[in-house]
């Protein structure tokens, strides 16, 4: 798309961003994002390093288009991953979960564009501050954690489009070409997408979780654990025991003996559907089936193109 921030900056065909997922979002999705016609994404949270480096590698040997990596900030080797990144060549960071101002000039200086995610527009202004070449504003509608504002992303597009020039990438509740372009209209430049490309035979996640997904109602998921991280999660026997601590006052420290360690890994990458967390949108009560990540790409831009067409044609 000519004079589009978003695939100016990156090198893209499409202003169409795969999201960087825990236990879904590998290199062969990113590859296979990426090779669409999109930008793939390798979630970083839930790899150790050398995990890491291995999904860079076979990245590059499966795609010659660019693709990133999303990092979160808070990670605990995040020093080791930075200087993967750079000894990779990645050319792209999507970075979370922490400030953006310890880590986007060194990335810079190394020749790396660096988006960062964001939930509110006092976030957003930071990062424009940090310097950042793109923002990532992502509405609570999204999976796995997100803001403890709450704000919607039809809400929280046009605040942080009033406030910065920057290019500018809608998040959360975004499945379609349809809210593609409904987010473009509202202020974005490009779209991110996280639970439509779980729904895909390239995507890590077990096929369990994506079995689940198929099955969700329009009112499957919920956000919690906010005295935790706010967390959005499909509502299994694992959610059922969190509102049980809820309904009898359990503390923050009860919430957090009772998620334990890698609940996510569990539900997500390991299939147990009962006592895994489950992390996905609420965008996922549309979704019914699984497909390769090509073919989404090219009907997400199908749609997009023929509703910006219907929308031409309105009149009052």
């Amino acid at each position: 798309m000519k004079n589009n921030k978003i695939t100016s900056l990156f090198n893209i065909k499409y202003p169409l961003i795969q999201a960087g997922m825990i236990w879904a979002s590998g290199w062969k999705l990113a590859s296979a994002v990426s090779n669409a016609g999109g930008l793939g994404i390798i979630g970083a949270g839930s790899m150790y390093p050398d995990v890491l480096r291995e999904h860079i590698q076979k990245c590059k040997k499966a795609t010659d288009k660019p693709f990133g990596v999303n990092v979160p900030l808070l990670y605990p080797n995040i020093e080791e991953i930075m200087e993967i990144i750079v000894e990779e060549e990645v050319k792209i960071v999507f970075s979370s979960a922490g400030n953006p101002k310890t880590w986007t000039k060194f990335l810079q200086e190394k020749g790396i564009k660096v988006a960062h995610v964001v939930s509110s527009v006092k976030f957003a202004l930071k990062s424009e501050e940090a310097g950042v070449d793109a923002i990532v504003a992502e509405g609570f509608e999204a999976g796995g954690h997100n803001g403890r504002e709450e704000t919607t992303t039809m809400t929280l597009i046009p605040m942080v489009r009033e406030k910065t020039n920057l290019p500018l990438i809608a998040a959360g509740g975004i499945a379609t070409g349809r809210g593609m372009l409904a987010a473009m209209v509202l202020g974005a430049d490009a779209v991110q997408i996280g639970t439509r490309f779980v729904m895909t035979p390239e995507a890590s996640a077990h096929q369990n979780f994506k079995n689940v997904i198929k099955e969700i109602p329009d009112d499957g998921t919920l956000s919690t654990l906010k005295e935790v991280v706010p967390t959005r999660l499909i509502k299994n026997k694992f959610f059922n025991e969190v509102m049980e601590l809820y309904q009898n006052k359990g503390s923050r420290e009860d919430l957090i003996k009772l998620i334990g360690r890698a609940r996510p890994k569990k539900g997500m990458f390991e299939g147990d559907i009962e006592a895994g967390e489950l992390q996905i949108g609420q965008i996922g009560g549309l979704i019914k089936e699984v497909k390769p990540a090509q073919q989404i790409v090219a009907e997400i831009i199908e749609e997009f193109e023929k509703s910006k067409q219907e929308m031409s044609a309105f009149s009052f």
